[in-house]
């Protein structure tokens, strides 16, 4: 076992210190199973040599009642253990998942770019069961099997301890097998978890365009993909499995050769040195008891490389940097913001490397408490990066955003984000209640049901909650697919109304409204700019036209600045893009 692997195992150990009654308890319990294994071949031995000699013996007539009794006690020992067993085990499962989940919900956000959502829930919601495997497997193998080896090898000994150590070749010999399977086996699990990942990835990615699957004819396509991923996933389970499967067979070969020259040599020894057919027989009972046990120290290797390969993908996620500590108390607290924003100097590249082009490049920009500033200009512009550093989704290369005079660096993250409402063209809703949905991130206790109604009408849904049978207690369904495109965008507009942030960024949040809907939303919104910090990304530049100052971005730098009649009589990037806009609606 390598270093990393004795550390993950280390780890796993740590999460079964909270629960040591429990395992105590289980512990005692395997060991009561153990011994019950034990007695059973010394029970054999006087029955075989006194038992069967034509003559009464009132004492032999308690063996079957005390085989009775030893299997009562086992079955009440062995249930109790896996009962404690699994209450730890479900215990730590939660433990891991709470802990996974945490450091999902508060990681980075390149951790997002840089991991698919397949592997994040294939970690979560999947790997964490190997976990579950190596914990329970190995407790039962190291302990009931090996507390039931020992006793039996003990009394193994006691009868012949000639035969025994015939019996004890076998166990160089098994981990010598072991050692070389293992280093196979090892590779073999870390492709099969890779594959199961990308495997995950195709479904995912099936299932979220499968409107342009459909629409492009690419159900063959997909299914090819899909079905070479999971022939190759089946070929690497197969070789997994093979070279896993191999322990049990060997082992139980080696202990086949190990019991025929057992019976060779006790055959010698009957003539020689009186070697009863009670004691033969309690000695071969034994023997073949403690094959089971060994076959399950010996397959233990199989699931011990899954789980320790499972938990580095779980000590991966759990080990992710979070984007701060939420209760720094070195940081500044703020309640509400007045909403001066000031970009000093600001540089921004995705990959820090340097040599490579910034997605922004000197940015300064003074925002006046309430105002409305329009982002426009190419696409790949920087008009989303900029406003993506507010909320602090990213760190700057360079320079600063200060919010209220004060660097956004200083605030309390959890506070910064309070003052911030966001509408994105990308609606994302939960599976959840319309109620939840507006009043997100509010407990179910918290939400006000009467400002939910009061946002709902301001963003145009009135009619919706006529139509729906259950009002604000209708769940929305998968992202919201129960409604259409235009009442999710509206929704989204809603959750921004109820949660009355000072400061406010709208990506083209209008876009999925017709003309009459976009209209009255549009007044809306004009209602809940009033009075607060405005920041709209734009495409259509007639949505931008009233906005106090408009900032147009060409390459990650501000090269047009000012008023949208300011901006046209300069004749510039922005009048042409205004031109182009309206001739193309016009043609």
């Amino acid at each position: 076992m390598n270093a990393s692997d004795r550390q993950a195992l280390n780890r796993l150990i740590g999460y079964l210190r909270p629960h040591i009654r429990l395992i105590i308890g289980s512990l005692l319990a395997m060991a009561i199973v153990a011994a019950s294994e034990t007695s059973i071949p010394a029970l054999m031995k006087p029955l075989l040599d006194r038992g069967f000699t034509g003559e009464m013996n009132d004492k032999l007539w308690l063996v079957p009642v005390f085989l009775v009794g030893l299997a009562f006690i086992r079955s009440g020992a062995q249930f109790l253990s896996n009962y404690l067993l699994t209450k730890v085990i479900s215990n730590i499962l939660l433990k891991l998942r709470e802990q996974m989940f945490t450091r999902l919900l508060r990681a980075k956000t390149e951790y997002y770019q840089k991991t698919s959502a397949s592997n994040l829930i294939n970690a979560v919601v999947f790997e964490v069961n190997n976990v579950l495997s190596i914990m329970g497997g190995m407790l039962i193998s190291l302990v009931r099997d090996l507390l039931t080896v020992i006793g039996l090898m003990g009394y193994l000994f006691y009868l012949n301890w000639r035969l025994t150590l015939v019996v004890l070749i076998i166990f160089p010999i098994i981990a010598f097998v072991m050692s070389k399977i293992n280093k196979r086996l090892r590779g073999l699990n870390r492709q099969q978890q890779s594959m199961t990942s990308e495997l995950a990835y195709i479904v995912e990615e099936a299932a979220s365009g499968h409107k342009i699957v459909k629409v492009h004819g690419g159900e063959d396509y997909e299914m090819q993909r899909f079905m070479d991923k999971a022939d190759r996933l089946r070929q690497f389970t197969l070789k997994a499995a093979v070279a896993g499967g191999l322990n049990q067979p060997i082992t139980q070969l080696i202990a086949s050769m190990a019991l025929s020259l057992v019976l060779v040599i006790a055959i010698m020894q009957s003539a020689t040195q009186g070697f009863t057919v009670g004691g033969f027989a309690a000695f071969i009972t034994a023997m073949l008891l403690i094959i089971s046990p060994l076959k399950h120290l010996a397959d233990i290797n199989q699931p011990l490389q899954r789980g320790l390969t499972a938990a580095e993908m779980i000590f991966q996620l759990i080990d992710q940097p979070i984007e701060e500590d939420m209760s720094q108390s070195k940081l500044k607290r703020l309640d509400k913001a007045k909403g001066e924003i000031r970009f000093e100097n600001l540089s921004f590249s995705y990959d820090q490397e340097e040599g490579r082009k910034d997605a922004l490049r000197n940015v300064n920009l003074d925002i006046k408490s309430g105002e409305v500033i329009a982002f426009v200009g190419p696409s790949g512009g920087g008009k989303s990066t900029l406003v993506n550093l507010l909320p602090r989704f990213f760190k700057p290369k360079a320079g600063r955003i200060l919010l209220d005079q004060v660097p956004i660096e200083e605030i309390l993250l959890a506070d910064l984000r309070k003052q911030i409402a966001f509408v994105s063209q990308d609606v994302i809703l939960f599976n959840d209640t319309i109620a939840a949905n507006v009043a997100y991130g509010s407990s179910v206790e918290g939400i006000d049901r009467g400002r939910v109604i009061e946002s709902l009408e301001a963003a145009n849904l009135t009619g919706l909650l006529t139509e729906l049978p259950n009002g604000i207690d209708t769940l929305v369904g998968d992202n919201g697919n129960r409604l259409s495109g235009g009442q999710r965008q509206r929704l989204a507009i809603a959750r921004a109304i109820y949660k009355d942030a000072p400061i406010l960024i709208l990506d083209e949040a209008t876009s999925a409204l017709d003309s009459e809907s976009e209209r009255q939303v549009q007044e809306a919104l004009d209602r809940l700019m009033a009075g607060r910090t405005t920041l709209v990304i734009a495409h259509r530049l007639s949505t931008i036209e009233h906005a106090d100052r408009i900032a147009v971005l060409d390459h990650g730098e501000i090269v047009e600045y000012g008023p949208h009649q300011e901006l046209m009589a300069k004749n510039g990037l922005y009048a042409g893009l205004h031109r182009l806009q309206f001739s193309e609606a016009n043609s």
